[in-house]
């Protein structure tokens, strides 16, 4: 009786259970530091299996209609900073990425569409920006559909879409130089703790004003004169201004120092400055 009751229990386990499979477009969620914000994307992943791609009438993403960029929802692309895309400023928060596939170029377009499923209700009302990408040729072969933030730079970066022979960039843009200026200057003005070594940087290699850049990293090294970085970097900026003798001087300090602390790194990086005197 027992052994019937455990069979009875053990099939009405079996059916009623539901057996847990892999999904067949993955989701990828992508969290990328950028400008003064984030970006972050998320997708499903399609694979090719065998099947066609951007081409007129293929199975997939065909050629001349839009595509969901993606499997399954919408792809979600959402900025925490303001960015330029295709030429037009957009404010923070969430879009849903849309493309047309064409031969030579794609149509990229971001959209309000946020409860959409793929395409289903798309509304061209909805747009925030439409344009046009040149279509790359990449090897190898890339079967499972690939977004990634790519080429990052202080205010620009790409949104790379690959898939089979095919790559597309989006390139995005920012423009947190004018903040940062303010942020610094306003700080120089009113703390108490005057951040001279960070508006030093900011000077020589965002702004390019080496006048402020020197200003700045003689103050900083008056308050910490065995920090051996700070005189590679004033003589970066004496070099640049034409003051090789300072340079040479400045760079040997910084190897003096860089040898008392251990670092290597840095005592490589002053006898480099100085070959180039």
């Amino acid at each position: 009786m027992k052994k019937i009751i455990l069979m009875i229990c053990t099939m009405a386990f079996l059916m009623n259970a539901q057996a847990q499979l892999p999904a067949p477009s993955p989701t990828e969620k992508i969290i990328q530091d950028f400008g003064l914000g984030k970006i972050i994307i998320t997708y499903s992943r399609p694979s090719i299996k065998n099947r066609t791609v951007f081409m007129q009438n293929s199975e997939l993403a065909p050629l001349g209609k839009i595509w969901r960029t993606g499997a399954n929802a919408a792809t979600q692309i959402t900025f925490t900073d303001k960015v330029n895309v295709g030429g037009k400023d957009l404010d923070t928060g969430m879009y849903v990425l849309y493309t047309i596939p064409g031969k030579n170029q794609w149509e990229i377009i971001l959209n309000k569409g946020l409860k959409n499923w793929g395409t289903d209700g798309y509304k061209e009302t909805e747009d925030v920006v439409r344009f046009k990408v040149p279509v790359n040729e990449t090897k190898p072969f890339v079967e499972t559909f690939t977004i990634q933030v790519a080429n990052i730079k202080y205010q620009s970066c790409d949104l790379q879409l690959s898939w089979g022979n095919t790559l597309v960039n989006i390139r995005v843009t920012t423009n947190i130089t004018d903040r940062i200026r303010n942020q610094i200057e306003q700080a120089l003005q009113h703390d108490e703790k005057k951040p001279y070594w960070q508006a030093a940087n900011f000077y020589y290699d965002w702004d390019k004003n080496y006048d402020k850049a020197l200003d700045n990293v003689n103050h900083a090294i008056a308050e910490n004169q065995d920090a051996y970085y700070m005189y590679l970097l004033r003589a970066r900026i004496e070099k640049i201004q034409g003051k090789k003798l300072q340079a040479k001087n400045d760079a040997q300090k910084c190897i003096e120092l860089a040898t008392t602390a251990g670092n290597d790194e840095y005592i490589a990086l002053g006898n480099e400055l100085l070959k180039g005197l």
